[in-house]
């Protein structure tokens, strides 16, 4: 069932695009001879290539950059390589201070210039095109004529500190697209126009359900009424499907000593994201950027028989990671997420059937939020990882790997693979899932962990009565509410389903002598658990109708002399159809069932 999925680094749209990178750097470094180029990969969608020039760049600098590139292009320059030792790529970048800082990175080893691990020291080699050299290991295209004219499109400047390091220089980041035709170019632009109408950041604002302030801090949401009222349904969503499954909840607090995440080796692997300790008494105390060791404690607090297991415990807990200010992106990239966490312990026995109760948990949220296009990723560790990203157990880390491709492949359930993108203690499925306009998003994870049970001295007695460590499956099917939120928002455009609409129902008087009934029809529709206001403002009608459209209220109600003295009402829908003179009777029960349901029509 298995599908070996080909790494982005190994398609012809990765060569297109390092190809792109490399061009536009030579467009620009022929614009500034002084200035100093960095790096330029492929990045999802596009490239990036950060430069330090002496002025800062203009709108009208990319539109000739671009213009450049197209030059260059019809030039049909060949990508030569060149493998070179440490001291002829010196030699050739001296003039480069960031080439020179690379080059001593390579001739250390253990990571390239991205700082991903490698095994010993890597190849130098250096590109070159047309009159540009690049330090760089490729891959390119052969020629700049596979790079097609109308197929690549300069499309912003930011800032980004040199190798990610705030207290490093800041330098210029120009990002780029490219594609293998003008069609594909095309769609992606329309995409991003459709994206822009649909950006989270945007609709959250807009919709009143969070905001941010600097004076509390960046990647620090606060939640408005209208995204407590989300975050209250989804968490009312994932109890009533957890408690279905048999979890239990608990709750554990936001602070803890320094010792807990020595212990569960959290602080080795995560310490640049967690917030710097505060010390109490001459103790150090961690805010948690996550739960699983609270759990584990919980789960240890008492003796355990293979009778008790599984055990599953459930907690909407608030964790804190600290993001660099440059990856922060609305609530996308925060640094205070409530997480839909779970931590499930069983024997070996139990793990296929445990772990596939997770991915049904999949399987019922796509459905019901009309998730179409999905892939569950088998995220691998890395041989030259061991000690270093991962645990180093080879033996239980081959041997967890296949448990989890056999509970896969026994459930009919097709993933891919994906090498050195493991969690530091075992395999994990995580799931990229694509909204409703083809924008992908990672939003779901499911992760074994064979190490840090042991670490705890976590342990059950089996049937033999000999005691047994239990294996532990973290797993969290509805992301961070932020991280959900921000991609429900994009995926219903706003226009969140009945059930999950802060605001369900709008009851709008089109004069001053129907408020009164107005407002008791919202009671009404209050007392029958339907979230609903009423617009008693001086407004002309035309202008509460559109304000409630515009909040993408699906339900209006509107109100006359007419509707009072038959004591019905006169339905809008936010799609835009009408029905006139029904008794709120059945408008009620028509709303409830929709409610009820969680149904995603109106």
């Amino acid at each position: 069932m298995a599908q070996i999925q080909e790494k982005y680094q190994d398609t012809y749209l990765y060569k297109i695009r390092h190809s792109a990178a490399h061009v536009m750097a030579q467009a620009v470094t022929e614009m500034f001879p002084d200035g100093k180029p960095t790096i330029g990969p492929p990045v999802e969608n596009g490239f990036y290539y950060d430069f330090d020039l002496p002025r800062n760049l203009t709108p009208e600098d990319l539109e000739q950059i671009e213009k450049r590139m197209r030059q260059i292009v019809q030039g049909k320059h060949e990508f030569k390589k060149t493998v070179i030792s440490a001291e002829e790529a010196k030699k050739i970048f001296a003039d480069q201070p960031y080439k020179l800082e690379l080059i001593e990175g390579l001739e250390k080893g253990g990571t390239d210039e991205y700082g991903n691990p490698l095994e010993g020291p890597p190849d130098i080699s250096i590109y070159q095109q047309d009159t540009f050299t690049d330090l760089c290991r490729g891959p390119h295209v052969q020629n700049t004529k596979e790079l097609k004219q109308d197929a690549f499109k300069l499309m912003s400047i930011a800032g980004a500190y040199w190798r990610g390091d705030e207290n490093n220089k800041m330098l210029q980041r120009i990002y780029g697209t490219a594609w293998e035709s003008k069609d594909q170019l095309k769609e992606y632009l329309n995409q991003l126009e459709e994206a822009k109408k649909r950006d989270h950041r945007k609709l959250g604002k807009e919709l009143e359900i969070f905001i941010f302030d600097d004076e509390v801090g960046p990647g620090l949401p606060l939640w408005l009424p209208n995204g407590g009222i989300i975050i209250e349904e989804l968490e009312k969503l994932a109890k009533e499907f957890e408690e279905k499954a048999g979890y239990s909840r608990v709750r554990t607090p936001i602070l803890t000593k320094e010792d807990l995440f020595l212990r569960s080796g959290h602080l080795p692997y995560y310490a640049e994201s967690m917030y710097a300790p505060m010390e109490l008494e001459g103790v150090k105390y961690y805010v948690k950027p996550m739960n699983c060791p609270m759990h584990h404690k919980i789960f240890g607090s008492k003796g355990r028989s293979y009778r008790d297991l599984p055990v599953r415990l459930a907690e909407y807990g608030t964790c804190y990671r600290y993001e660099k200010s440059g990856e922060l992106f609305g609530l996308m990239r925060v640094r205070s997420m409530q997480m839909n966490d779970a931590h499930i312990y069983c024997s070996e026995d139990q793990f296929e059937q445990e772990f596939m109760g997770v991915v049904a948990l999949y399987r019922k949220y796509f459905e019901l939020f009309g998730i179409e296009k999905y892939v569950m990723r088998l995220s691998l560790h890395s041989k030259q990882g061991l000690g270093k990203k991962y645990v180093d157990n080879e033996r239980l880390w081959l041997k967890t790997e296949e448990m989890v491709r056999r509970a896969m492949d026994n459930g009919g359930v097709p993933y891919v693979e994906r090498e050195d993108e493991a969690a530091f203690y075992g395999p994990k499925i995580d799931v990229q899932v694509w909204s409703a306009i083809g924008r992908e998003f990672s939003l779901m994870t499911n992760q074994v962990d064979f190490a840090v049970p042991e670490r705890f001295d976590l342990k059950f007695t089996n049937k033999e009565g000999a005691d047994e460590i239990p294996l532990c499956i973290h797993r969290a099917p509805l992301s961070t509410h932020e991280r959900m939120i921000g991609f429900l928002l994009e995926h219903y455009a706003g226009n969140f389903p009945v059930w999950l609409s802060p605001e369900q129902v709008r009851v709008i008087s089109i004069t001053d002598a129907q408020n009164e009934y107005a407002e008791k029809i919202a009671k009404q529709l209050r007392e029958n658990g339907i979230r609903a206001h009423s617009d008693l403002s001086a407004s002309r009608m035309n202008a509460k109708i559109r304000q409630a459209q515009l909040m993408k209220v699906p339900y209006m109600i509107v109100l006359g002399d007419n509707e009072m003295q038959a004591e019905q009402v006169s339905l809008r829908v936010r799609d835009g159809s009408q029905q006139n003179n029904i008794s709120l009777a059945e408008f009620i029960a028509r709303a409830k069932d929709k409610i009820e349901r969680r149904a995603s029509e109106l």
